[in-house]
């Protein structure tokens, strides 16, 4: 049994009881969602991104290059939806880093760091079995809209 509080967000289909409407996000300047899944959804506060691979807009995987390379491109991706909504990196919230070997972690940092002022966002860097694709590296991130 699914109870709510009273002012809670309820969704249903694609717009909330509250009046609050989730909306996907897709743009041409990051590769195409390849499943049942969208690049970004929002609901108008936060910004939730797909994990990004390092795959390029024309779907080039860039998984025989090094992981710096791939995080970079998997970066450039998320960079790339947020800024389809006017978002930039500043905006991002959290962050987090699937690493297909926790030992590339860090020359994925080094690389990371640099798409990041002095304010970097909260994150999470986690080895996981594997990476979709035989990526090295998968990341997603959260950012805030208002």
């Amino acid at each position: 049994m699914l109870l709510h509080r009273a002012g809670e967000r309820r969704f249903k289909g694609n717009s909330a009881v509250s009046g609050t409407v989730k909306r996907t996000i897709s743009t041409d300047d990051a590769p195409a969602a390849v499943g049942a899944y969208s690049q970004a959804a929002t609901d108008g506060s936060l910004l939730f991104t797909a994990g990004q691979l390092p795959l390029t807009t024309d779907g080039e995987l860039l998984d025989d290059e090094p992981v710096d390379v791939q995080a970079s491109q998997c970066l450039t991706n998320v960079e790339s939806i947020l800024a389809a909504e006017g978002l930039g990196m500043d905006d991002i919230l959290k962050v987090t880093v699937f690493l297909d070997d926790v030992d590339d972690f860090a020359e994925m940092n080094d690389t990371y760091a640099g798409f990041f002022d002095d304010e970097p966002p909260a994150r999470s860097a986690v080895e996981v079995g594997a990476v979709p694709k035989g990526a090295a590296v998968e990341i997603e991130a959260i950012a805030a809209v208002e």
